[in-house]
């Protein structure tokens, strides 16, 4: 929803046309078929998603090769093209607490601490999850994880219920609790870059809708997005107004 808004809001500023708002579709699957059949002209969508669930792809973890397949494939297909990433990696992260002065995931599995471990039910089964995440990094796991909803994680972690939590790398929380995402160093999560996509069509209709589109490209980092959405999710903030901001900090218009 805020990276809607955002789009929408550049889009109404620097082209001074108005746009037709439909921020809660429901998810991808849902969206897809809304951009296949002109119902919408513009989503931002992840590129992993876009290989897993609409193309039916194994996932893999070169970020770049993965963009060039979803571009080429959705202009072949749809003609929908996507923009260069946001900037952001909205995918797993293992996050911990600070003091435990562990960075990476090879850092936890080297150290003699067995983990008490919390995720999501579809961590634990998913094929990018938690059995091929401990093929990859031998963690020493304390007894079976603990599975919780995923509004539960950082509370658990704080309490000391587990000291390991599968999250998002862009959750809200990690940018105000002292915790840290350990860094992926074998790179074995596979990519979720954030890009905008839009209908062919629509940019032949809209003169100068791409170049407002690839503004803002490359400008929403890890951290930023964090912030933006705990802004909206822990602070209780309109996502009009934390949107607003957003574009006015990027300068744009200068």
């Amino acid at each position: 929803m805020l990276l809607g808004e955002i789009a929408s809001q550049h889009i109404e500023r620097k082209l001074g046309i108005q746009v037709d708002r439909k921020l809660n579709l429901g998810g991808t699957l849902l969206a897809h078929e809304a951009i296949k059949t002109g119902a919408i002209d513009i989503y931002p969508e992840y590129t992993g998603t876009a290989l897993t669930a609409v193309l039916k792809q194994a996932p893999t973890n070169d970020p770049a090769a993965v963009f060039d397949k979803v571009r080429s494939e959705y202009r072949k297909q749809w003609s929908i093209d996507w923009c260069p990433p946001l900037g952001f990696n909205n995918t797993f992260a293992m996050v911990i607490n600070k003091q435990l002065g562990i960075t990476s995931l090879s850092e936890a599995a080297n150290s003699a601490r067995f983990w008490r471990v919390g995720a999501g039910y579809e961590f634990l089964t998913r094929p990018d999850g938690l059995p091929g995440l401990l093929k990859t990094y031998p963690l020493k796991i304390e007894g079976s994880p603990l599975t919780m909803d995923l509004g539960l994680l950082y509370s658990a972690l704080q309490n000391g219920k587990v000291d390991m939590v599968a999250a998002n790398s862009t959750d809200g929380m990690i940018s105000v609790l002292p915790v840290i995402p350990l860094r992926d160093d074998k790179r074995y999560f596979p990519p979720y870059q954030c890009s905008v996509l839009v209908r062919e069509d629509a940019l032949r209709k809209y003169a100068g809708l791409r170049q407002v589109l690839d503004q803002l490209s490359g400008r929403f980092s890890d951290e930023t997005m964090r912030k933006l959405n705990y802004a909206v999710d822990g602070e209780h903030r309109s996502v009009r107004e934390v949107a607003a901001e957003a574009l006015s900090s990027l300068k744009l218009d200068q």
